[in-house]
């Protein structure tokens, strides 16, 4: 019978199905239905440094007062804080699975002593979901990387939480990036956040927001650097997000040297009880294929097998369109 268990970041885990964070995950009922249908973890909602910033903004408006400001941030970022260290205590109050915090963070700064508390609320693990969008035309990319190493530096040496890093694959040498990461002291990383992403109606002219939904296809970016980062460092412990609906795109995941996936659109899409439904397929699959044990097939067809390296590696499409009249 196939066992389903796997590790990750230094956590058991009865099932490489984890849901993801997102609006559902500050639920502490939907949190228990989670469970009850078999996740292996839940990732709560992230808290956000950006939004702290923006509900203090709107609240100051146009006032001159920096005493009035300093006040006003103080209190938003400690009201919100607070309620997110509840939330963690609560989860782990109300479900046996792990319980992993989410910090949304754009600079190296306060988190240090917010992820302090969170260690202490109960918090199995953090998962920094860290993004700062490149719009200084003087900026190296070297700096920019610097701020994801500094943040992870910094943590590191304060909080012995398994750290996890969510990251994008807008990276010049992602292989390079990723094994810094690593040597800094990353337990993990999430392979790949998915953003806000803008978009325009050509009628009203005006800015909009894009369908905030993955979609099937869009695993295919999250598949090929799963593969080419596991089958590099095969010690590397990588989430495979976005894109993730079925059962196949599990072991897909898997096979290419995923520990864990992540599923959030599916969720909202089709209900919770979908990660009993990829539960099954996966040991369905398991057992029509003779592995008793995860660790039997994952990363069996990752870029480290030479075989693969060359699917791995092709950019341009070349046979396929030329053959096509």
């Amino acid at each position: 019978m196939a066992d389903l268990k796997t590790n990750f970041a230094g956590l058991t885990l009865k099932s490489p199905v984890i849901a993801g964070s997102c609006g559902l995950t500050a639920d502490i009922e939907k949190l228990r239905e989670m469970e009850k249908n078999g996740a292996g973890a839940v990732i709560l909602k992230s808290v956000f440094e950006e939004q702290i910033r923006m509900d203090v903004q709107k609240m100051t408006g146009n006032s001159d007062s920096s005493e009035e400001g300093d006040y006003l941030r103080n209190y938003v970022r400690a009201n919100t804080l607070q309620q997110y260290i509840a939330l963690v205590k609560d989860a782990k109050k109300n479900i046996n699975i792990p319980v992993i915090a989410s910090i949304n963070c754009i600079a190296d700064g306060e988190w240090v002593s917010f992820a302090k508390e969170l260690e202490q609320a109960g918090a199995d693990a953090l998962e920094l979901n860290v993004f700062a969008l490149p719009l200084d035309e003087f900026k190296e990319s070297v700096e920019t990387e610097n701020v994801y190493y500094s943040i992870v530096k910094h943590l590191r040496s304060q909080v012995k939480l398994p750290l996890i890093v969510k990251i994008s694959h807008y990276f010049t040498n992602l292989p390079t990036f990723v094994a810094k990461l690593k040597a800094f002291g990353v337990d993990a990383v999430t392979l790949f956040n998915r953003f806000y992403e803008p978009d325009i109606d050509i009628e009203q002219l005006a800015i909009g927001v894009a369908p905030v939904f993955s979609r099937p296809e869009d695993l295919r970016t999250t598949l090929r650097w799963t593969g080419i980062l596991a089958g590099k460092n095969p010690q590397l412990q990588i989430s495979a997000s976005t894109g993730v609906h079925s059962g196949e795109a599990v072991v897909k995941m898997l096979l290419a040297g995923a520990a864990t996936v992540q599923v959030c659109s599916v969720l909202y899409e089709k209900g919770i009880e979908t990660v009993q439904a990829l539960n099954r397929f996966v040991a369905s699959w398991m057992d029509r294929h003779a592995f008793r044990s995860i660790g039997q097939f994952r990363g069996k067809l990752s870029y480290g097998g030479m075989e693969n390296a060359a699917r791995y590696e092709r950019a341009q499409f070349m046979k396929y369109f030329s053959d096509r009249k």
